[in-house]
């Protein structure tokens, strides 16, 4: 059969099944539409005009919300987990009138919300496979998720953009498979589509992707979703709650759920992880959202009966240089080597690919594996033009998130995963809300709190006002807002459009809490990094966002963790001091903070699994150059020990009348030091040497200062440069 009839037969079965299920689903749309419009309409138009106000005053103060959670008044609902599901129940909760708390056991977004590829998307993938098996529940999925799209990018515009991604195609009969795939995406979109996808030319893709691979490309697909910057996001809707009146804690753990006589929950007692206070929350309902983490709060609520539902998935992410990618399109790789799909998109300044998707164990502290690092550069490898050198050396950071894939408690075949989100009532009333995915959240939180009213029989002043409702930091915004922090403060334009699109019209509130620079430009603020545009007031505006450690702000509140862990570990000591002083930390407490946040930054942010891939690459230099490495190793080390300290490092330097900060001196030994006892051994020096050439890193800062000093340097760099 010829490339042209296996495309017509193609073609002709994909539009068949498309007209199959859309005609099957056209009473559901009809009824969706009205549903939607129903919204608007009946859900109390004039209650979410007055809920869009905008909120003049100071957020209250942590003390003051652990003050009403211990006061011993009762709730109508307890959430427990403060990630995107759990922030949008809370926030649906209390804009139905319901007296809300809700406590998270470590930082808002901390866990997978944070974690995310930063897509707001329906999901081209779970479209394809609704129409090729004729899967009307994964259409539906795919349709409820391009509402939730469509809304999110409307509450929050701030966070949150539509982005141009392209689908690469290499053979002659992916084009009409493809285009008539991506079509249909459009389709079901209706009048919620972004932009129409369109077909660009072999030229069209190179001018827009330059670094795309050119041999046998025959063009491309352009199609539309949305980005947002997940942590941000989720730390908004629980922000808007918060303003709206729901009492919100993070770092409050939860140590059990109190019961009456009859077994059924009624509150829970719980602990603050910072002061170690300890009270009971008393709740007519509670709420149990807390992702990766489910089967353990559903064991506290049903021990005898709760079966485990939860099943997480590790997926790896990995950050790359801005210039891998242009600024305004993303990738896609519909088809990697083992079937998944690799996303390869611009954010916040910088590159982003993933996902893997591989079985893992719960766990608080997910950590990237160099394996799975290694499986998203070939797989980039594939798409990018020989001219481009995919180093491993050029992860700036990397980092696991737990998908919590559930099984469905309320059908016989417990065995399958279920496809979207399940709500789940216990014996003791606990409601469970667990799978889906982050564009969905606010219809999740919909369902379970209908759930939760209907079971719980509670009160409420009105039905769902959150579609349209919008989040902290949308009301008076506007696209040029940054150009006002400009010409008011006197900002640089990179750090005004950070500003812009972190806080949204909160912006201006951190910007008058920016002190002068004494330069004559940029008049007001000091950067934390010179690399990035965030300053030091945000650290301060942070505290004031319920941030309460080191990690807090510098993976949630900004995302330098996420973007460049060098970047991360250089500004925590400035970031450690200037909470200190807002939070009254000892020197104790100041250096406590900084040793987790760097392990935090070496756990879970792929530092770790840098210096295994460095350990672990086979020594490639010649005898020449290890001739050459071992004099510059011998330099250092004078006495002949066989191994290099901070002293020695300290005395070479003085000789050499350079002046090195005493922690950059330590900073540059465990650089180094791939086995942390403290000292460089030679066969470290080799592997560093042997890492750079390979490309395992690209650069290395006490080998950049010794070829500052004695000038030639000791080997070839990757790639050819120097």
């Amino acid at each position: 059969m010829s490339w042209v009839r296996f495309t017509k037969t193609g073609v002709a079965v994909v539009a068949t099944s498309a007209a199959a299920i859309f005609a099957l689903d056209m009473t559901n749309e009809r009824r969706f539409q009205r549903q939607m419009k129903d919204h608007f309409r009946i859900a109390h138009a004039d209650r979410l005009a007055e809920l869009n106000k905008r909120a003049p005053s100071a957020l209250p103060t942590r003390k003051d919300i652990l003050t009403s959670l211990s006061k011993g008044e009762e709730f109508d609902v307890l959430i427990i987990g403060g990630g995107a599901t759990g922030a949008g129940v809370a926030l649906d909760a209390q804009t139905r009138g319901l007296k809300t708390a809700l406590v998270e056991l470590d930082d808002f977004s901390s866990g997978t919300s944070s974690r995310s590829t930063k897509l707001i998307h329906g999901g081209v993938r779970y479209l394809q496979a609704a129409i090729m098996k004729l899967d009307l529940e994964q259409y539906r999925m795919v349709k409820e998720a391009l509402f939730e799209r469509h809304n999110l990018l409307e509450i929050a515009p701030h966070l949150s953009s539509p982005l141009p991604i392209m689908l690469p195609i290499y053979k002659l009969w992916q084009v009409p498979y493809y285009w008539s795939g991506i079509k249909a995406y459009d389709f079901v979109s209706g009048k919620r589509v972004l932009k129409n996808s369109f077909f660009i030319s072999k030229s069209q893709a190179l001018e827009r992707f330059p670094m795309l691979k050119n041999e046998s490309l025959k063009g491309a697909l352009i199609y539309y979703d949305g980005q947002h910057n997940d942590a941000r996001m989720n730390l908004a809707i629980i922000l808007t709650a918060i303003r709206h009146g729901a009492k919100c804690a993070n770092h409050v753990r939860v140590e059990k759920l109190n019961k009456d006589e009859n077994g059924k929950v009624i509150g829970a007692h719980v602990k603050d992880m910072v002061t170690g206070g300890e009270w009971d929350i008393k709740a007519k309902a509670v709420i149990n959202a807390t992702g990766p983490f489910t089967d353990s709060i559903r064991l506290m609520g049903d021990p005898e009966t709760a079966r485990p539902i939860c099943a997480p998935s590790s997926g790896v992410h990995i950050t790359l240089p801005g210039y891998y990618s242009p600024s305004n399109t993303g990738l896609l790789d519909p088809d990697t080597s083992d079937g998944r799909v690799i996303f390869f998109l611009p954010w916040e300044r910088m590159t982003i690919a993933g996902t893997t998707d591989a079985p893992s164990d719960v766990t608080l502290s997910p950590q990237p594996t160099d394996h799975d690092i290694e499986f998203i550069l070939q797989e980039i490898r594939g798409y990018l033009s020989k001219d481009v050198s995919v180093r491993r050396g050029d992860v700036m950071s990397a980092w696991s998130g737990l998908r919590p894939l559930v099984r469905d408690p309320n059908k016989k075949d417990t065995k399958s995963l279920a496809r979207n989100h399940i709500i789940e009532v216990g014996k003791s009333g606990l409601v469970t809300i667990a799978g889906g995915k982050w564009t969905t959240y606010r219809h999740m939180a919909e369902e379970t709190v209908d759930t939760v009213v209907k079971v719980h029989d509670l009160k409420t002043e009105s039905g769902c006002v959150t579609p349209g409702l919008l989040l902290e930091g949308a009301h008076d915004w506007n696209s040029l807002q940054y150009i006002h922090l400009v010409q008011d403060y006197g900002m640089e334009v990179d750090v005004a459009q950070h500003l812009s699109n972190t806080y949204g019209d909160r912006a201006f509130v951190v910007a008058r809490m920016c002190k002068m620079t004494g330069k004559r430009w940029p008049i007001v603020g000091q950067r934390l990094h010179p690399e990035f545009p965030y300053l030091d007031a945000e650290v301060r505006y942070a505290v004031r966002e319920y941030a309460c450690t080191a990690v807090d702000v510098i993976a949630r509140r900004m995302r330098l963790a996420f973007l460049n862990t060098y970047a991360a570990h250089e500004v925590l000591p400035d970031v450690v001091r200037v909470m200190g002083e807002e939070l009254g930390w000892s020197y104790a407490e100041q250096r406590q903070q900084l040793d987790k946040a760097r392990a935090f930054i070496d756990l879970e942010m792929g530092q770790n699994a840098k210096q295994t891939a460095v350990s672990n690459a086979p020594l490639n230099l010649t005898k020449e150059e290890m001739q050459k490495a071992k004099e510059r190793f011998n330099q250092l080390d004078k006495d002949r020990k066989g191994h290099i300290t901070v002293n020695d490092l300290r005395k070479h330097f003085r000789e050499h009348n350079q002046k090195i900060d005493e922690r950059v001196l330590h900073e540059l030994l465990n650089e180094v030091d791939l086995n942390k006892n403290g000292e460089i051994e030679i066969a470290e020096f080799f592997q560093l040497y042997s890492g750079l050439k390979g490309g395992q890193l690209t650069s290395n800062r006490l080998v950049g200062y010794l070829d500052e000093i004695h000038g030639t340097p000791s080997v070839n760099r990757a790639c050819g440069g120097i």
